[in-house]
Order: structure tokens, then sequence, then C-alpha cells
């Protein structure tokens, strides 16, 4: 539900703004606020778990997503519904982590990569479906069910978590050893990564509405964010039990695979948002039917996924992400192969291309990512990986939304040059549109000025199609161009998993 709360809004937008009075530009800080909150928590979330105790930790965060969604459907105008999708963020950004920690202590070692490769699915999928289900929701009842929807799952998850998920007895050990130490908060770098972080998504969000840094705010935002950097990194180095435990970054396997996680979901979320932008701006599909060519990706991921958690514990994690890197690249250069006439089914096909690699991308970098981590630093590891992931799937979308708008003005501007009388190719096909204007019934007086007004359309839609595949281009270039990442990652020791508590 959490995952599935990043995306199943972006296609009700317009009808939320309408429903709190707001205007098109306000409502685009529904979305907004949701991520803001959630980037903040992520990181600190393992500190937060290991001081609260993680299963308490992850019942409060379950609870507290759950009466927010319930606020953001009950809110009758748009600061009510801010203020609700940023406590829905903030209990949203305790519940990966803390899931993925209780995953590695739940499963002995032999069944782990199959209890990732499930809790996976939620990963891979949720996005995909994320669309399609907002936008039937939204066509077929109203906006608020798409929040409506979480309180049901939230009740039943408490219940559940109450009654079958155990504190393991190092988990317990590692809190009171905390609270023997005095058990303070880290609020200072608790205080700077909430600027950083909350800057940096802001930024993100706003670079190419608010056009980059001739905006004053997103200009003033960037300083206060990369400031925010410098003092956060070398504060939580000297701290004993810091708020954000940098120093896993030390680890050469760790870092790597947060890398890897930044660059996996850089290009998931950024092409969840190109692929149905395209088809219904270019292609004059509704939000449902646009949903719905991502959707068929999704569920094709689900019959995979649990090969892929099989294969963890036969074949290196690393030699797994390199194949599937290498695939990932040459379907996203294969994408930029397309054309404004496909059918539905062929953009399906470039999704399905896409996302079959994923399951043997998300369960090994998963897994690799705590080999040879320390036991007590499983919360630790599980926040700043799904912060990794949370900030490339922030990163991808703002970074190629910018290129599409960018690159439709460029090709634009390189087509209308050919746009000529001294161009034999330009004037035959204006001739032949003006003719097929007077054939269905246009005046021969009007018939030049339709004929005129319908190529420069072609051309704008030519532009903006060249814009998407040279989204499709740079995404794929940078799959094969960072596949040596995986060499840095620890080979597993045979017969064993990444240890948790």
């Amino acid at each position: 539900m959490e995952v599935l709360d990043t995306t199943i809004a972006n296609v009700a937008l317009r009808h939320m703004a309408g429903g709190v009075g707001a205007s098109q530009d306000e409502s685009t800080w529904i979305l907004t606020t949701y991520l803001v909150t959630n980037a903040i928590v992520l990181p600190v979330s393992g500190y937060l778990a290991t001081a609260l105790g993680r299963k308490r930790f992850y019942m409060g965060c379950v609870a507290l997503f759950t009466i927010a969604s319930l606020g953001c459907a009950l809110s009758p105008n748009l600061p009510m519904l801010l203020l609700c999708r940023a406590i829905q963020g903030i209990g949203g950004g305790g519940l990966a982590p803390a899931e993925q920690s209780i995953l590695a202590d739940t499963f002995p070692p032999e069944k782990r990569g199959q209890a990732f490769a499930l809790y996976g699915l939620t990963v891979v999928t949720a996005p995909a479906i994320g669309p399609a289900l907002g936008g039937w929701i939204t066509d077929n009842f109203s906006w608020h069910w798409i929040f409506l929807i979480n309180v049901p799952v939230g009740v039943l998850s408490v219940f559940l978590v109450s009654v079958f998920v155990q504190e393991p007895e190092a988990v317990r050990e590692d809190r009171k050893r905390f609270l023997a130490e005095g058990g303070g908060v880290d609020w200072v770098g608790f205080l700077l990564a909430a600027i950083a972080l909350g800057s940096l998504q802001v930024v993100l969000d706003r670079a190419v509405i608010d056009d980059g840094f001739w905006s004053e705010t997103v200009t003033i935002l960037t300083i206060t964010c990369v400031t925010g950097f410098m003092l956060l990194i070398p504060w939580e180095r000297r701290q004993r039990r810091p708020a954000v435990d940098v120093r896993l970054f030390a680890q050469r396997g760790f870092l790597a695979a947060s890398l890897i996680m930044f660059l996996v979901a850089f290009t998931l979320f950024s092409t969840t948002q190109l692929l149905p932008q395209l088809t219904q701006e270019l292609m004059g599909y509704d939000a449902t039917t646009a949903g719905l060519t991502l959707a068929v990706g999704g569920f094709a991921t689900v019959f995979i996924m649990p090969i892929a958690g099989r294969l963890v514990g036969l074949v290196q994690p690393r030699w797994m992400i390199l194949g599937a890197m290498l695939w990932s690249g040459f379907a996203l250069l294969h994408a930029t192969g397309m054309e404004l006439g496909m059918s539905f089914w062929d953009v399906s096909l470039l999704r399905i291309l896409q996302v079959v690699a994923l399951p043997f991308l998300f369960v090994p970098i998963t897994t690799a990512a705590y080999i040879g981590l320390p036991p007590d630093k499983t919360n630790d590891a599980s926040a700043l990986i799904n912060l990794m992931r949370n900030l490339g799937a922030s990163v991808g979308i703002s970074v190629m939304n910018a290129v599409v708008v960018r690159g439709a003005q460029f090709h634009q501007s390189r087509l209308v040059e050919s746009a000529s009388d001294y161009n034999p190719l330009w004037t035959e096909q204006l001739r032949q549109t003006e003719a097929a204007l007077r054939e269905g019934g246009i005046g021969a007086a009007e018939a030049p000025a339709a004929a005129l007004g319908q190529m420069a359309q072609q051309v704008q839609a030519q532009a903006q199609v060249l814009s998407y595949i040279d989204a499709f281009w740079l995404l794929g270039i940078a799959v094969l161009v960072l596949w040596p990442l995986v060499f840095l990652m620890r080979s597993q020791p045979k017969g064993a998993q990444p240890s948790g508590h």
C-alpha cells in the first residue's frame, strides 16, 4: 500500500484539485508533500526502530499511515489534505526498512532469498498497477477511495503483526544496549537529514515546473540541500549512535548495492512516469488504458520473481545483477524504436522487456547489501538501501521529465528549420495534406491555413516523440555504462545468506 501510494494519486490529481478547490499547480504539492516527509523519515528509521523497538515502531508506522489515509479521504480543503499527506509520508517512510530487517531476521538462510522475492513483488508491481488502479477508481467512483482502500489493509496489518511477528532476542539486546548507553536522540543528525533531504525532494519536484535555477526558490533550496549534506556527513561520522549511519557506505559491497539500487529505481520509476505520459499526450489513451500498459509488465514480473528468489541461493548475486543490467540496458535502447503508430500491445511489449529483468536485480541487490555487515547494522542498512531506492525514483522522474521538456523544445526548433518552401519534402507533404482536406469538405480558401495548422501539430508531436526517444536512449546508456559496479560487490559465502540478527 505504501509503494502504491507513490503512484496511485498521479492520475487523479485533477479530480483532487477540483475536490479541494486547488489550482493544477497547487495540486502537485499533494505528491510532493508525501515524498518530502517520506524521504526525511527513511534514513532515520533504523535509528528509530532501535530506540523504540522494531515491532513497536513498525506497528506505529502502519497505524499512522492508516489514520492519515483516512484523513486524506475526508479532507475538505487543500491545507488539510497536505497535512494528512505529510503525516502519511512519515508513517510510510518507516515501513519498508522495518519490513526488510524483519524478513532478514525471521527466515532461515535457505528461505531468505525467496522471502525477499515475494516481498519484491510489492516494489515492482505496485508502481505498475498504481496508475491503472488510480485511473479506474477515479473514473468509476471518486478520488477519495484512492486513500480509503488503505484503511482496511492497515487495520488488518496491525492485527496480524501484533499476533505473528516476534522480536528476535538480538534485537531486544541491541535496544537494551542502546538504552543503557543513554538512549539519547541524535537531534542534530535528524535535523540535518531533514533539511538536506527535504530540500532535495522539493528541488527535484519543482525544478522543471519553476524553470530550474532561474527560480529563486529552487536556487535557495539547492544551496540549502548541499549545505545540509556537507554538515550531515562529518557530523554523523563522529556519532556513536548516528541518526543516519553514513559509515555503512565505507563498506564496498554495501556502497555498490546502494548505487545499483539507486540506478534501478531511477530507470523503473522514470519509465513508469514516461510511458503513460507518452500514451496519454500523444496517442490519445485515457488514464485507465495508459495504466494498463504498465500493468501488463507488472504481471509478467509476478511469474519471474519466485524464480529469481530460488536462484539467489544457487548463483552469486553479482552475476545475476550483471546479466539483468545488460538485459535492461539493451531493452531500454530497444525502446528508442518507438513511434506514434504503435498499438497497445506494442507499448506493453516495450514495458515487458524493460521490467522482465527487475526480479533478477531487486532480489540479488537486497540480498547482497547485507553481505559482510555486522548483525546489529540490519536496521540501519535497510533504512539506507530504501533511501537510495526513493532517491533514485525522485531523481529519475525529475531528470527524465527535464529531458523530455527540453528535448521537445530542441527537436521542434530543428524540425521547424526544415519546414520551408525550399524543402521539396515539406512542400509535397503540405500539398497532399491540403488536397486531402479539400476532399474532406474544407473550402479552397480555408484549406491552405488548415493544412499548415495540421502540419504544425504533426511537427510538434514528432518533436515530443523524439524527446521520449532521447530519454530512453540516455537511460539505456546509463545502465550499460555502470555495470562494472557489480565487481565492487562481495561474493556470498557458499551455502550462506546475508546475516541479519
